[in-house]
C-alpha cells in the first residue's frame, strides 16, 4: 500500500498545476523556427507545436469519417517568402466510447512542419510567420464546434535587401490560445496530408505540398480541391456538471452503504470498541464528551476523504485523458485484480509501522481525536484502499469538484456512523458481535466486487455489450455459488449461515440481471443497426421539427412538454443517438406527447446558434434538453453525450411526470 499512499501524494502535488491549466483554452500553437535567422535565397524549416489540453482530442488532418472536421493549417506568406510542403503527423487510430469505429485523432502535443523559403532579393531584415490552425475538439462524450487558433512569430532575415519603407511587424505573442480568433479570409485553403492514416500509431510525417493562402488557384499542389473550413468561436470549455439526473442519488446511497460495509472488514471492525473506549477515557466517562469526541473523529475522517475527492476532481483532465488509453485501462484492471487477490488472502498488504503509530492516537484531547480521524485511513488502507481507489477513479473521470467532495464526504459518514451511534450508546459495546472468521468471509465478498470493477474498466475493450454483460454475469454467478455455499468459513453463530446464503442469492440475482440486460442491449443495438442499414431514418418515425422560438411559443400555448436535441454535422455521438437510440420503437412511442425539436449547431458563427448557446448555456453537442409545458427547463434531466435507450426513456417518463402528463 506504499504505492497507494505515494499516488495520493502525487495527485495532491498536481492540484495547483491542473487548476491553473483548467483556465486555459483547449488548443495552443507555438511557432518554433529551425534557425535563429533565415537567410535570403535559402530554405529552412519551421515547426508548429500544437498542444491539446486533456481530456480533449482533435481530429487529424485526414479524419476517418467524411463528416468530421480535419485539422488544417493556413499560412499568410508575406511578399518574398514562400511557405510550402506542409507535413502533418499521422493520426492515431483510437476506439473511443463516442463512436463505433476507430477515429484518426491528435492529442497531447503534435508537431506540424513546413519549409520556409526566403527570396534572394527579399526586402527587409525580418518577417512574420503567421497563420491559423483550424481544428475540431472532442472529449470522450461530446464535441465542441470547429474553431481557429491564430499564431504569429516575427523572425530575422540575414542578407536581405534594405527595406524602402518600414515593415510593420506583429506584436502578438508567439503562442495564442484557442478561442481568441481573428477574422477569416473569404477563401481558405485546406492543407491536408496526401497519405492516408495507417493503423500504426507511430507519428510519421506525410508531405502535403500545399500552396499557401497567397495562392488563389483553389487547389493544393497535389491537385486536390481546396475545402472551406467554417469559422467558429467555441463556447466556454469544461465539463458539464454530472448532476443531471443520471442516478446520482442511487450512487450516493451505494457509497454510503459501501462505507458502512467497510466497517465489517478486519482492518476496521476490531478497532471500533478500542476507539470508543479511547473516547471514554479522554472524556473521563462523561457521555457528552464521548459523543463530542466521536463527532470530531468522524469530521477528521470526512476531511481526509473529502480532500481526496477534491484532488481527484481537480485532476479530472488527467484521469479522463488516461482512461482513453487501452494500456491504462488494462493496468487499472490488473491493479484491481491484484487487490482482489489480497482480499482472498493470497498475500497481504501491510502499512509501515511508523504510519500505524501515527494513526494510533498518540496525541491527547480533541486534537488527538481529530488526528486519529485524519489518519484512520492509513490503518484501514489494506481493506478500504481498493474501494477508495475505485471511487477516486470514478470521480477523477468526471472532473467535478462538488461531486468529488460530496461522494467522499458521504463515504466518510458511512464509515463514521457506527462510531457516532456507539458514542451515543457507549454502553452497548458489549452487544457487538465478536470479530472472527466471519470477517474473512466479508473480505472475500469485496474481492469479487473488485474483480467486477476490473471488468468495468475494461468495458470499452470488449467486442460488444453482450460479451461485457455476460462477463459481469459470470463473475456474479461464481461469487454467488462460492460465497453462499462453498467458501469454507465456519462460525458458531446461528445467524451467519443465513446471511451467507442470502448474499449468495443476491449475487445470483445480479448475475441474472446482468445477463438479461446484456441480451436486451445487444438486441437493441442489432435492431437499430439493421434499421439504419435498410434506410430507416429517425425523421421518418419521430415527429422532429426544426428548433425556433415560434415552435416554443406554440408548445406553451398547446400545453406540451418540449425536447430539444442539439446536434452538428461533425458530432459523432449525435449520429450515434440517431442511429441507436432515437429510432427505437419505445422512444418513438414515448415522443408523441412531446414537441420534438432539433437545433443544428454546426455553424457556431451563426448569430442564431450563438443565441441558443447563450440562452441554454450549452457547451458542446449533443446537449439534450427537456422543457416543461410552461417553457422552463427541467435542469436535472439535461444530458450531454450519448445515452442508451433505457436511460433516455427514463428521462422522458420523468419529464412527462413533472409536466403532469403521467
Amino acid at each position: 500500500m506504499k504505492r497507494l499512499l505515494f499516488t495520493v501524494l502525487a495527485l495532491a502535488a498536481f492540484v495547483p498545476a491542473v487548476f491553473s491549466q483548467a483556465q486555459d483554452e483547449i488548443v495552443t500553437v507555438k511557432v518554433v523556427p529551425s534557425v535563429e535567422a533565415f537567410k535570403a535565397g535559402q530554405t529552412a524549416a519551421v515547426t508548429l507545436e500544437v498542444s491539446i489540453r486533456a481530456p480533449y482530442h482533435v481530429q487529424s488532418d485526414q479524419p476517418s469519417e467524411d463528416y468530421l472536421i480535419a485539422t488544417t493549417v493556413e499560412f499568410k506568406s508575406p511578399a518574398g517568402v514562400t511557405i510550402e510542403r506542409i507535413k502533418f503527423p499521422r493520426g492515431e487510430m483510437r476506439k473511443l466510447s463516442l463512436s463505433e469505429n476507430p477515429l484518426s485523432i491528435y492529442e497531447g502535443t503534435v508537431k506540424i512542419t513546413a519549409d520556409v523559403t526566403v527570396a534572394a532579393d527579399f526586402a527587409g531584415t525580418e518577417f512574420a510567420i503567421e497563420g491559423t490552425l483550424g481544428y475540431q475538439a472532442c472529449d470522450d462524450t461530446s464535441c465542441l464546434p470547429p474553431a481557429d487558433v491564430p499564431f504569429v512569430k516575427t523572425v530575422k532575415v540575414e542578407g536581405g535587401w534594405p527595406a524602402v519603407s518600414s515593415v510593420a511587424s506583429p506584436t502578438q505573442a508567439e503562442s495564442v490560445p484557442a478561442g481568441k480568433q481573428t477574422p477569416k479570409p473569404e477563401e481558405k485553403t485546406q492543407l491536408a496530408a496526401v497519405e492516408s492514416p495507417a493503423k500504426e500509431t507511430a507519428r510519421d510525417s506525410a508531405p502535403v505540398g500545399a500552396k499557401t493562402a497567397e495562392s488563389k488557384s483553389g487547389e493544393t499542389s497535389s491537385g486536390q480541391a481546396a475545402q472551406a473550413t467554417p469559422a467558429a468561436t467555441p463556447p466556454a470549455s469544461g465539463k458539464e456538471t454530472p448532476f443531471e439526473g443520471k442516478g446520482l442519488p442511487v450512487i450516493f446511497v451505494l457509497v454510503f452503504l459501501g462505507g458502512l460495509a467497510l466497517n465489517l472488514t478486519p482492518c476496521i471492525y476490531p478497532i471500533i470498541p478500542i476507539t470508543i473506549s479511547y473516547f471514554g477515557g479522554q472524556a473521563e466517562g462523561k457521555k457528552g464528551g464521548v459523543v463530542l469526541h466521536a463527532v470530531f473523529y468522524v469530521l477528521g475522517m470526512a476531511l481526509t476523504y473529502s480532500i481526496l475527492g477534491v484532488v481527484a476532481a481537480f485532476t479530472g483532465g488527467l484521469f479522463g485523458a488516461a482512461l482513453t488509453f487501452p494500456p491504462v485501462l488494462i493496468a487499472i484492471a490488473v491493479i484491481m485484480i491484484a487487490l482482489s487477490l489480497s482480499m482472498f488472502d493470497v498475500y497481504e498488504f501491510r502499512m509501515p509501522a511508523f504510519l500505524n503509530k501515527l494513526a494510533g492516537g498518540s496525541q491527547k484531547g480533541y486534537f488527538g481525536t481529530i488526528l486519529m480521524g485524519l489518519t484512520v485511513g492509513i490503518v484501514a488502507a489494506p481493506c478500504i484502499g481498493p474501494f477508495v481507489l475505485g471511487l477516486l477513479t470514478y470521480v477523477g473521470n468526471r472532473g467535478n469538484v462538488v461531486l468529488g467532495f460530496s461522494l467522499f464526504f458521504v463515504l466518510a459518514l458511512g464509515l463514521g456512523v457506527p462510531f457516532l451511534i456507539l458514542g451515543i450508546f457507549s454502553g452497548s459495546l458489549n452487544k457487538l458481535p465478536r470479530s472472527g472468521a466471519w470477517m474473512v468471509w466479508v473480505r472475500k465478498n469485496f474481492g469479487f466486487i473488485l474483480i467486477a470493477m476490473a471488468a468495468y474498466f475494461l468495458k470499452t475493450l470488449f467486442p460488444n455489450v453482450l460479451f461485457y454483460q455476460f462477463t459481469l454475469a459470470l463473475i456474479m454467478l461464481v461469487a454467488g455459488i462460492y460465497m453462499g455455499w462453498i467458501e469454507p468459513t465456519k462460525t458458531a453463530g446461528k445467524v451467519f449461515p443465513y446471511i451467507r446464503v442470502l448474499i449468495g442469492i443476491l449475487f445470483l440475482v445480479l448475475a441474472l440481471v446482468f445477463a438479461v440486460q446484456g441480451v436486451e442491449e445487444y438486441l437493441d443495438e442489432t435492431i437499430a443497426a439493421k434499421t439504419a442499414a435498410s434506410g430507416g431514418l429517425v425523421a421518418d418515425v419521430v415527429a422532429w421539427q426544426p428548433y425556433s422560438e415560434e415552435a416554443l411559443v406554440e408548445a406553451v400555448k398547446a400545453g406540451k412538454p418540449v425536447f430539444i436535441d442539439s446536434f452538428a454535422d461533425w458530432c459523432i455521438p449525435c449520429k450515434e443517438l440517431d442511429k441507436i437510440t432515437f429510432n427505437q420503437p419505445e422512444i418513438v412511442a414515448a415522443s408523441r406527447p412531446f414537441v420534438m425539436l432539433k437545433v443544428d449547431l454546426t455553424s457556431a458563427s451563426d448569430p442564431k446558434v450563438k443565441a441558443f448557446y447563450t440562452k441554454y448555456n450549452v457547451r458542446g453537442v449533443p446537449t439534450l434538453i427537456f422543457l416543461k409545458p410552461d417553457g422552463t427547463e427541467i435542469a436535472e434531466l439535461r444530458g450531454t453525450g450519448f445515452e442508451t435507450k433505457d436511460v433516455f426513456l427514463g428521462k422522458m417518463n420523468k419529464a412527462l411526470e413533472q409536466s403532469g402528463l403521467k
